[in-house]
């Protein structure tokens, strides 16, 4: 993505650089949690309170991934005319598109066995961009009033499965899988509503314009981020939208408290957009004026968010291969089908949650050179332009 060297950008990279973080814990809780291969951590009547909130702070990434995208979009679009634009989001949104079914698909199986073919969030992403390539021409106003209308209407669709254009619904609003004559397609991320997600972080982008004073942008931060957290509040409490299922007493304080912030995440519904999204602008509010080393080491992982993501996930499944094959199984039960499969045959492996943290802290560590590396390469390489697919 391309960055703009302005200081007001550094808290978007940070941002950018928590989520990225955070979402290596959950795929790293996917690799090495001896639970993880046999039911859902959000599963109340299976987890447990730690379990559930290691998965539930991992649920702040997609959506601010989804959104900043668009915000990033915003930044080029202040150098490019908007054709200019478009064009280099629909590039970049087939190339994101490729990226998944091929760099990604091996990492996350190590095989490229094209029997099931699973779109994940980087498929999400690649469309939303080919979608906003065009939604960037729509007038602002109309273009921001369609896309709260979706992301407040679309769970009405929820249980809904038309008779004649399935695979199409599929793709957008329900995670099922699409059989075609070539292979599987398991649509993991459908499109509605992210592809509206991500032209909301267009126009937010509005807000961190160079004329645009910084204390009036702080105060507006503040004001969508605190109403979006009580419009969460008072909808989940009245159990009455915006989420498949209702919250519930469950047998413990600890456990009704999951239950309440217990949310549908494919597709995303408006409860847990406004859960993540909510607090996350509140936090941009705060962070314009952080600074220090930590500070300065997550903007860093922030500012190559694509090459942190692929090479996270390769790190991270190469090092289960090792660590099933030392659990004196075969390293073959790493070489999967599907991502998403639970495999009975890998009981007895795994760890308890504390290491699944540690190997986790570890992996950053090791990681954040790296980065730091690529980002020094990329800034000193301009005129490279495959750098910027990276």
């Amino acid at each position: 993505m391309v960055q703009v060297k302005s200081p007001r950008i550094a808290s978007i990279d940070l941002l950018r650089g928590m989520v990225m973080i955070f979402m290596a814990l959950d795929h790293t809780r996917d690799y090495f949690h001896y639970d993880a291969f046999f039911f859902d951590p959000t599963d109340l009547s299976k987890t447990n309170i730690a379990l559930f909130i290691t998965r539930f702070i991992t649920h702040y990434c997609a959506p601010v991934f989804m959104f900043l995208a668009g915000t990033s979009a915003f930044f080029v679009g202040q150098k490019r005319s908007k054709k200019d634009l478009s064009i280099w989001l629909l590039k970049r949104g087939f190339w994101l598109i490729i990226v998944e079914v091929t760099i990604m698909k091996f990492g996350w199986n190590f095989n490229l066995n094209y029997t099931v073919t699973v779109f994940q969030v980087i498929w999400a992403l690649g469309a939303s961009m080919l979608f906003l390539a065009a939604f960037i021409h729509v007038p602002k106003k109309l273009m921001i009033a369609i896309s709260l209308i979706v992301i407040f209407g679309h769970n009405m669709l929820d249980g809904y499965m038309p008779e004649y254009w399935k695979d199409l619904w599929i793709l957008l609003h329900v995670q099922a899988p699409i059989k075609t004559s070539f292979t599987t397609i398991f649509v993991a991320y459908p499109l509605i509503p992210w592809i509206f997600v991500m032209t909301l972080g267009y126009h937010f982008g509005l807000l961190y314009k160079q004329d645009f004073k910084p204390e009036i942008r702080i105060k507006w931060l503040r004001y969508i981020g605190v109403s979006a957290i009580l419009l969460f509040i008072i909808i989940r409490y009245f159990n009455v939208y915006g989420n498949p299922t209702n919250w519930e007493l469950q047998k413990s304080f600890g456990f009704t408290v999951l239950s309440f912030i217990n949310f549908a995440k494919y597709p995303p519904s408006l409860l847990y957009l406004l859960v993540t999204l909510g607090p996350t602008i509140l936090l941009l509010s705060f962070a314009e004026n952080w600074k220090g080393k930590l500070y300065n080491a997550v903007v860093t992982i922030g500012r190559v968010p694509m090459f942190f993501y692929i090479i996270h996930v390769y790190i991270i499944h190469l090092l289960a291969l090792v660590a099933v094959t030392l659990s004196g199984l075969s390293p073959k039960l790493m070489v999967i089908e599907l991502f998403v499969t639970r495999t009975p045959e890998l009981k007895g492996y795994g760890y308890s949650l504390w290491v699944v943290y540690a190997i986790w802290f570890l992996l950053i560590l090791a990681l954040y050179p790296v980065c730091k590396w690529y980002w020094n390469y990329k800034n000193n390489n301009r005129d490279k332009w495959w750098l910027s697919y990276l």
